[in-house]
């Protein structure tokens, strides 16, 4: 009997454990018919660590077009470890080693099942301790045809941030960087103004008119002195913590977005700062251009010393190019203090691409300058504008072609009829041409071949632009004399040339100050001048541009000029997208239409300083006749007749949209 009993307990036990074992098995399949293999990995809690010194990009994101990723991993002898990562979706296609052994350069397949979260990469290697760094996939704040970049129906303000304004004293001195001194009698110091300063004036940015902000570069630069401009970067992942931080720099785009305005980001392909970090364990032997003999010579390295570029541009076009310029011209450093960096290494064409791709999504940004456009390799600049315009088809890319030939930029334009094949992917090659033409259609005596009939005739090019309404044009910039002082203090010259160029199918860029007459009288063409600090940036200014105290009536007046025609020009449909039409200049006086349906923008330059009437007969083709014309800046209407009588010196812009 007892042993009948025992039997009998066993048995019961064996038949309850497998009845046991039974449910859990189906439990686990019905929760695997409900719990994806994504969500169980998200469930899964990691020990976040951060043992490697640099992983960049920082973090990316899922759900992009193009599934691969590529990371830089820099830390001591890394390359001696493994890789391993365990996240679903995630999965590594090769590990490279670079030249140096502080080097890993992991590439990394995402694919559509891959979710947001963090997962840790692991560095193995035997008889050491594992390193592990936490690596985030983020979700994307909105889809890549929703970030819609600038066009022609924008106007944009372009800013030196260490000039515009000083939102924040306490960022002014970083102790962990190399110059300490803020100077604001020095034209080439640091003078303090920073993110901050530019968000706290939007208010006088969108007053004014404008609906893009273009600041130049804001990200470190770690540079002994004079590099307050922005364009010697020694990190592409930071925001320079004397401008601000990358929260700052995210306040700025998102208090622009819910303006309905833009932020555009200065970007620098060609060249770094020579204190970069990578300047201290360059990963490759070809990572920069012309890496061996600056690694012989680092130790006596001067404007003397260095390879710099023959700045011979034309060389990407020149079908009689000599193979010695054009890789001069590519591969020469653009200043001593700014290595060129070799885009034809493969690692360092996606490390640049993806940084860009990287500040989009960031920075929620609304375009991308680029700088010195055709200075860096002409095919790896194809590339990098083609992978970001097939990941943001609605995006807007600006190139820096520094031309007075409208064939070199429009030679860089995507739609441009190349005879050598070249397709550039660029949208907005900038229109240095009419920069120049402007400047000495209004500064000469009116002749046959001379005066107005230089601009006229520099419009007339844009039968060789692929798209004239995408270029960018400009009265002047952070590189050059101000318009201004290019006038020759001429107020109304000045004036004329802002409202061409406005009224232009262009997209406008306008340099801060522009508006209250700044000027680089003192040193013509002097950058710390042209760059000086904005009245009422700093707090004790004793005249302040932003309020309007202490301006003359000469300044008040062309701020109200240029804030009355941008703001017209902001609702302008003709403006924007309309026919264009203009008449040879003739005694002195030049006439352009922007039509579109019902809008007729009519903008008038007169030269003349004495009284001259304008026969308006001339004009018939536009059929104006008997239509009421209103004086965009002073309000003034009238019935377009036979005549006009101009009774002085500058531009008239008139519209037949009364109200």
């Amino acid at each position: 009997m007892l042993c009948y009993l025992k039997l009998y307990k066993n048995t019961k036990q064996s038949i309850f454990i497998g009845l046991l074992a039974v449910f859990a098995l189906n439990l686990s399949c019905k929760k695997e018919d409900n719990i994806t293999m994504d969500e169980l990995s998200k469930n899964v809690s990691i020990v976040e660590k951060l043992d490697i010194n640099r992983i960049e990009p920082l973090n990316w994101w899922v759900g992009f077009k193009n599934s691969k990723l590529q990371l830089l991993v820099h830390h001591p002898n890394i390359s001696g470890k493994t890789v391993q990562v365990s996240y679903q979706g995630i999965s590594i296609e090769k590990v490279h080693k670079a030249d140096s052994p502080n080097y890993l350069f992991i590439d990394l397949n995402i694919s559509e099942s891959a979710k947001p979260g963090k997962f840790n990469i692991i560095f193995k290697e035997e008889n050491k301790e594992d390193l592990v760094h936490t690596y985030e996939l983020k979700s994307r704040i909105k889809s890549s045809e929703e970030y819609i970049g600038f066009n022609s129906s924008d106007a944009i303000y372009l800013i030196t941030p260490d000039r515009f304004a000083n939102g924040n004293p306490k960022n002014d001195i970083v102790d962990r960087l190399h110059e300490k001194i803020i100077n604001r009698n020095d034209d080439y110091a640091r003078h303090g103004g920073d993110i901050q300063g530019i968000t706290n004036h939007l208010d006088y940015i969108e007053d004014l008119g404008f609906t893009a902000v273009w600041p130049s570069p804001v990200l470190t630069n770690d540079m002994p002195q004079g590099s307050y401009h922005g364009y010697a970067i020694t990190d592409y992942y930071k925001i320079d913590p004397r401008f601000g931080t990358l929260e700052d720099y995210k306040e700025l785009s998102a208090k622009l977005a819910k303006k309905g305005m833009k932020l555009i980001m200065d970007q620098v392909a060609n060249h770094c700062g020579l204190e970069h970090w990578w300047m201290k364990d360059l990963p490759f032997k070809n990572w920069i251009n012309h890496q061996q003999y600056y690694e012989a010579n680092m130790s006596n390295w001067d404007g003397d010393a260095s390879i710099i570029t023959n700045h011979r541009r034309t060389t990407n076009q020149d079908r009689y190019a000599s193979k010695v310029d054009k890789e001069n011209m590519s591969v020469g450093w653009f200043v001593s203090a700014m290595p060129d960096l070799n885009q034809r290494n493969a690692f360092m064409a996606t490390y640049t691409i993806q940084n860009s791709i990287w500040w989009i999504e960031t920075a929620n940004l609304g375009g991308i300058r680029q700088d010195t456009y055709p200075y860096p390799d002409k095919d790896f600049m194809s590339r990098w504008a083609g992978e970001i315009m097939n990941e943001y088809p609605n995006f807007s890319i600006v190139g820096e072609e520094w031309s007075y030939n409208p064939l070199l930029v429009g030679y860089w334009q995507d739609g441009a009829n190349n005879r050598d094949g070249y397709k550039s992917n660029l949208k907005s090659p900038m229109d240095f041409p009419m920069q120049n033409f402007l400047v000495e259609a209004l500064n000469e005596d009116e002749e046959w071949d001379k005066g107005l009939v230089k601009i006229y005739q520099g419009l007339a090019n844009d039968f060789y632009y692929a798209s004239p309404k995408d270029l960018m044009v400009f009265p002047d910039n952070h590189d050059m004399s101000r318009i201004f002082t290019q006038l020759k203090g001429d107020v109304a010259n000045t004036k004329m040339a802002l409202s061409y160029l406005l009224a232009l199918p262009r997209i406008p860029q306008i340099y801060y100050g522009t508006e209250i007459l700044m000027n680089d009288f003192d040193k013509p063409g002097d950058h710390g001048l042209i760059r000086s600090d904005f009245p009422g940036g700093w707090e004790g200014d004793q005249v302040n541009a932003f309020t309007g105290e202490g301006l003359s009536e000469q300044q008040k007046d062309m701020q109200i000029f240029l804030r009355k025609l941008l703001n017209y020009r902001k609702n302008s449909k003709a403006i924007h997208d309309g026919e264009t039409l203009h008449f040879a200049p003739e005694n002195g006086v030049y006439v352009l239409f922007r039509i579109l349906d019902y809008e007729t923008v009519i903008h008038i330059i007169n030269k003349n300083n004495n009284p001259i009437e304008l026969d308006l007969n001339r004009f018939e083709e536009v059929g104006l006749k008997g239509k009421s014309v209103k004086n965009i800046i002073t309000d003034y209407q009238f019935f377009w007749g036979d005549n006009i009588t101009l009774n002085e010196k500058g531009s008239v812009i008139l519209t037949t949209k009364l109200y």
